[in-house]
């Protein structure tokens, strides 16, 4: 149905580039979405560990989303009157003067940087602070490590770039022609601190890289500040009108947040999809082993924030979806229901603990509360009385045990968590969401518009266009919440115990895990022979 645009006033576009798609969603001030469209794109794996993606499919997508929501709203060009968005992170796009990719992007997911990350691990605790206050590893899915491992294995690439940024800061300049460092990417994957003067220029140096600064948009702007106006040539691309209002976006777990209202302290976003994103503001810095940050100024100039993530969450129950439960796929597309839906259904009757089967999600690595880019996912307790709905259920209380295990790390930091507002995926199946509730303890809190993420993204467009005069306002007028999912008392307790066996698990196997993971990549890198 067409869009009046009398009466939806003026619109903003928010364009959500995630991991396996790009949204884009036209949305009035009062933060209902009016109309949306996506656009897919692929992702290689060309080794174990690794994630690319090629940017220019990015903007194929970002085109054909754009002009399909415009064409099924009904809207026209000029009832847009401003756009941002937000991206994942961190994937390294090495782009030339002109903004052209000079190899595929590498993914947020991405751990080949294994080694590169190791190097800060030698650095003192406070350089290293925001990783768990100093005493977690490096992630090797953040840019210094990234920018190092490029160096060394493609310098021709490396030094042949003119610019070696986040994906959202590619977007951006897509957009406006202008090059900018967004706070939120540069805070939380690229060690930046205006409490402490900006860029760790010893940390960068030590990594291998104190030249890539050199690459690096000299602005890191705030989000929702606007960064220029769009391009003639993007405007064509889009379908939109040439001039609009760009504003700074930010990496697509803290856009979620903003488009969940989580804008103080006490209560977390939980942003899901094909990862988790655990995340809050504080307003002092809380450091503690087994979570990230705090962060300065990431989401908002003046607070800090907290982050847990879980790197693949979502995409594990694909994986089970598409290699082991192509019955229920195919039994998905005869009835026209869905097969995630279908599978949960079957496993609904199993109790808390599928029967003793456990999972632990870490088949792209763990992000918190190890930051271990070498953990591969585990599945125990299995035996012959087990079938496909005890794995996929363990899969979905697996995902949920992650999330606890890092609400306990950073509850024993001191920051009380008193309720989860939730968003993504996760957050459009009821009993996974119930189970989510059920397994933390908190209370789980819905948004009227599920699409948190794409939301937060047209947040900081009406910021940016003028329409508020701060995120926060914008915020609060955009963000309403729908309902609160209570945690059964009862199978909390049950599953009390599921969870400590899956905090226990990983770090009795975890040398075992790494030795496997160090003799596959030797296979994969054989020594030349003579």
């Amino acid at each position: 149905m067409a869009i009046d645009n009398r009466s939806a006033g003026p619109l903003v576009l928010g364009l959500d580039f995630g991991t396996e798609s790009c949204r884009a969603a036209l949305i009035d001030a009062t933060g209902t979405i009016l109309a949306a469209a996506a656009g897919t794109y692929a992702t290689r794996y060309p080794r174990s560990g690794w994630a690319e993606q090629d940017p220019r499919d990015w903007w194929a997508a970002a085109g054909q989303a754009t002009r399909r929501a415009m064409q099924e709203g009904g809207v026209m060009p000029g009832a847009v009157v401003g756009l941002a968005c937000d991206a994942t992170s961190l994937t390294l796009v090495a782009a030339d003067r002109d903004g052209s990719p000079l190899r595929p992007a590498i993914m947020w997911m991405d751990v080949r940087a294994v080694d590169q990350a190791r190097r800060a691990d030698e650095l003192d605790a406070d350089t290293r602070r925001c990783s768990g206050g100093g005493t977690m590893p490096a992630s090797a899915e953040w840019y210094p490590f990234k920018a190092a491992w490029l160096k060394e294995n493609e310098p021709e690439t490396y030094h042949q770039a003119a610019y070696l940024v986040d994906a959202v800061d590619w977007i951006t300049y897509r957009l406006t022609g202008r090059w900018t460092t967004n706070i939120n990417t540069a805070a939380h994957r690229m060690y930046y601190d205006r409490d402490r003067g900006g860029w760790p220029v010893d940390l960068y140096q030590a990594v291998g890289v104190g030249d890539v600064f050199a690459k690096l948009p000299e602005q890191v702007l705030d989000l929702g500040v606007q960064v220029g106006e769009l391009t003639s040539a993007a405007a064509e691309d889009l379908g939109l009108a040439p001039g609009l209002p760009v504003a700074e976006g930010a990496i697509d777990a803290w856009s979620g947040q903003v488009g969940l209202n989580v804008l103080a302290p006490g209560t977390m976003a939980l942003i899901t999809g094909s990862s988790h994103v655990f995340t809050g503001l504080t307003d002092r810095p809380v450091t503690g082993p087994g979570f990230l940050g705090a962060f300065t100024d990431s989401v908002l100039p003046g607070s800090y924030t907290l982050e847990g993530g879980q790197s693949s969450t979502g995409s594990v129950l694909k994986w089970f979806k598409d290699n082991f439960a192509r019955d229920v796929v195919a039994e998905a597309d005869r009835s026209g229901q869905n097969a995630y839906d279908l599978l949960t259904e079957r496993a609904r009757a199993l109790p808390p603990g599928a029967d003793g089967v456990v999972v632990n999600e870490y088949f792209q690595g763990n992000r918190t509360p190890y930051c271990d880019g070498q953990a591969r996912g585990m599945i125990w307790g299995l035996s012959l009385h087990h079938g496909p709905e005890h794995v996929f259920r363990a899969i979905q209380e697996g995902v949920c045990y992650g999330t606890e295990h890092i609400r306990r790390v950073i509850a024993t930091a001191g920051h009380q968590i008193d309720e989860i507002v939730a968003c993504g995926g996760v957050s459009r199946s009821r009993p996974w969401m119930q189970m989510h509730a059920d397994v933390l303890g908190v209370p789980i809190t819905l948004t009227r518009e599920g699409e948190a993420t794409v939301l937060g993204a047209g947040i900081f467009a009406a910021t940016g266009a003028g329409l508020y005069g701060s995120v926060p306002e914008a915020a609060a007028a955009m963000v309403h919440p729908a309902e609160t999912i209570e945690p059964d008392a009862q199978r909390h307790e049950q599953y009390r115990f599921f969870v400590d066996r899956y905090i226990e698990a990983f770090p009795q196997i975890r040398e075992s895990m790494h030795a496997l993971a160090a003799h596959i990549g030797s296979a994969e890198h054989p020594a030349p022979s003579d």
